[in-house]
């Protein structure tokens, strides 16, 4: 066993969901082997076919990778991890929300039908005989940044980028992950993240999907979010902005109470940048290489896998 690869007690622990055949013929090729190579990329980053010979064809570890992210294998293997977790009493439901850019790498376009998805302002320069107003040039921008989103790639200066949105318990391990591209809002994925939660139970009953209580900064601070956690009964902390709070003071009595605020209770908010930190150490989730986005989601997802397993 090299460094990275899953322990004896890792792969029994995984080994019962995996399946068997491959639904034509003959078996699957050894998980265990395959999941190390998945691994190895996470951790290093490397291309598929720079995959070193220990762990089979390349194309078998890519394949594998990109079924299972399409499908959901990789959510079922987390959430029964965190369902073993949580049987132990191991899960700290004081949740905490945030999100964090990733760069993309320029091979991570690229990836549409029919040929590759070049930015709008690429194809401006391409059709030198439409004008930059024009209808047809807008419609050829519209065309190509809808399929850049589609695969959840945002535009900025710096380039290619794409928003992780997670949710971590106390004890710095994501419960639940998304992506977007990355100049979308912060409170808009708030709802999608918290609804994404769900720890299954190892006996009877009925999945987890509601938190103790919720952290999260300014930037979920709204009248929407506050009054998505009253309808659920979740408590929460998330700082009141000084414009908000200014607009509540000049509507007076109408203005209503401000909201509570536990200041030690938002010291618990950092776990939450911590698992973001934990999940960059994987090289593959720092930097997007990967050209399809749910391809990108079962590699955020792969490495919350790890992160539970080793902790």
């Amino acid at each position: 066993m090299s460094r990275g690869d899953l322990t004896d007690d890792e792969w029994a622990l995984l080994k019962p969901l995996l399946p068997l055949g491959n639904n034509r013929c003959g078996r699957w090729r050894d998980h265990r082997q395959v999941i190390n190579g998945i691994i190895h990329r996470l951790g290093t980053g490397v291309q598929w076919r720079e995959l070193p010979e220990r762990f089979g064809p390349w194309q078998t570890v890519h394949k594998r990778h990109a079924l299972w992210s399409a499908d959901g294998t990789w959510d079922r293997l987390l959430q029964h991890v965190q369902a073993q977790v949580d049987a132990e009493g191991g899960i700290d439901w004081d949740v905490s929300v945030d999100s964090s850019v990733m760069r993309a790498h320029q091979h991570a376009a690229g990836s549409a039908e029919g040929g590759s998805a070049r930015p709008a302002r690429a194809l401006e320069r391409r059709h030198r005989g439409d004008r930059f107003g024009s209808r047809r040039c807008r419609t050829r921008r519209t065309y190509w940044r809808r399929r850049l989103a589609g695969e959840q790639l945002g535009r900025s200066r710096g380039g290619f980028t794409t928003k992780v949105h997670l949710s971590a318990e106390g004890r710095c391990r994501p419960l639940s992950v998304l992506i977007t591209p990355g100049q979308q809002a912060d409170c808009t994925q708030f709802e999608p993240v918290l609804e994404k939660i769900r720890v299954p139970r190892t006996g009877r009953g009925r999945p987890r999907h509601t938190p103790d209580s919720v952290a999260a900064d300014k930037a979920y601070s709204n009248r929407k979010t506050r009054a998505y956690l009253r309808r659920r009964g979740i408590r929460h902390v998330i700082p009141e902005k000084k414009d908000h709070k200014a607009a509540r003071l000049r509507r007076g009595s109408r203005g209503g109470r401000p909201p509570g605020f536990d200041k030690e209770r938002y010291k618990k908010r950092n776990v939450v940048e911590r698992a973001i930190n934990r999940l960059k150490q994987f090289r593959a989730v720092a930097t997007r290489y990967d050209k399809r986005g749910n391809v990108y989601l079962g590699t955020v997802t792969a490495a919350a896998l790890i992160i539970w397993l080793r902790s």
